[in-house]
């Protein structure tokens, strides 16, 4: 199987598809390309049109549903990247920059981003490897969360 294909098939595994890139609901683009790098714009953990979770973690929201709301939002970074070059030309993930509003008192909050980072590497396996931060945040857009956006190197 050439590296080009790897991400998809393992998508597949993970019984996932890149779903459609969620629109802006500001003024920003969903992704730029400068040089060989992708930047993302935040992402949300929408599928299809909705929030999987919304309230702070630590209160209203699990760590494992947190969790799962940041492979969400990795998922709709890679869409916006699918979108602009084709994850076929990803060469590897360079940084994952996740936000997880957070209750006073939670700390956990590389636990929760570890939900894209995790999931990063089942896709790209070894390419999916990446320099990170994990900031608690008192808000975050919609009552959403999670965010996460990312930098990906690209041919």
């Amino acid at each position: 199987m050439s590296a080009s294909t790897q991400w998809e098939s393992n998508l597949t595994r993970l019984g996932l598809t890149v779903p459609p890139v969620v629109a802006p609901v500001a003024a920003y683009i969903p992704a730029i390309k400068t040089g060989s790098l992708v930047y993302t714009s935040g992402q949300l953990p929408f599928v299809e049109g909705k929030l999987t979770a919304v309230g702070k973690v630590g209160a209203e929201v699990t760590v494992e549903d947190a969790k799962q709301a940041a492979q969400w939002c990795a998922l709709n970074a890679l869409a916006a990247v699918h979108d602009l070059v084709g994850l076929d030309e990803v060469v590897r993930v360079v940084k994952v920059v996740g936000f997880v509003a957070s209750a006073p008192g939670f700390s956990g909050q590389p636990v929760v981003i570890n939900g894209a980072s995790e999931f990063l590497g089942e896709v790209f396996g070894a390419a999916g490897a990446h320099a990170r931060s994990a900031v608690g945040v008192f808000e975050l857009p919609a009552d959403t969360p999670v965010e996460v956006e990312l930098i990906v190197e690209v041919r």
